[in-house]
């Protein structure tokens, strides 16, 4: 048994610490967990696209913060409110948010690749030209899995109301270039709260 002068000496040199750095790791570990709950339970961001056809919403992906971020920020200074559907590929994809049309120009962005998702039906993806890192404001929606994209097109959200509105559009008339003979309409694009 140590003597009390030993006891006092490991008192004071830091060796009956080992409760106290149990009970600091507990509440660090109790703080991760509820910081993490927080995290999985946030409400994800989704945008409502208000077409001629009816509506769509997109819940865009938190973990493609590029491409998700520049998606958001065109939407917040109403770069796709009057753009119409462009293009449309029958059992393909259906393709808007050409800002140009409008006159305006958009930035391009860096590709988000690998990608964390894949262009499977009802995903959400920017259009691009066939340049890496060129990608501004158009984007498309999946009508089919189309798994070949994947290596080239950073996906970054997914239709989780209006997929009859978009497969709508994916069925309408096009002419010789895609492009459907009457206008569908991207009236607004707005956040959800």
């Amino acid at each position: 048994m140590p003597s009390k002068y030993k006891l006092k000496m490991r008192k004071k040199h830091g060796l009956f610490t080992g409760k106290v750095k149990v009970l600091i790791a507990l509440v660090l570990i109790g703080i991760i967990a509820v910081v993490a709950y927080q995290m999985a339970n946030r409400p994800k961001v989704r945008v409502i696209l208000i077409t001629s056809m009816g509506n769509i919403t997109i819940e865009l992906y938190d973990d493609m913060p590029i491409t998700s971020g520049n998606f958001k920020n065109l939407v917040l200074n109403g770069v796709y409110d009057g753009t119409i559907f462009h293009r449309v590929v029958h059992n393909f994809v259906i393709q808007g948010g050409d800002a140009s049309a409008k006159g305006i120009n958009v930035p391009t962005i860096p590709d988000e690749l690998p990608n964390k998702h894949s262009n499977v039906r009802g995903s959400v993806a920017m259009a691009k030209t066939s340049a890496p890192n060129s990608a501004t404001s158009q984007f498309y929606i999946n009508l089919k899995d189309n798994l070949h994209l994947d290596s080239n097109y950073s996906v970054f959200g997914i239709v989780v109301e209006g997929m009859d509105i978009v497969d709508a559009i994916g069925n309408v008339e096009t002419d010789a270039n895609d492009k459907p003979l009457e206008d569908v309409t991207l009236i607004a694009a707005d956040l959800v709260a």
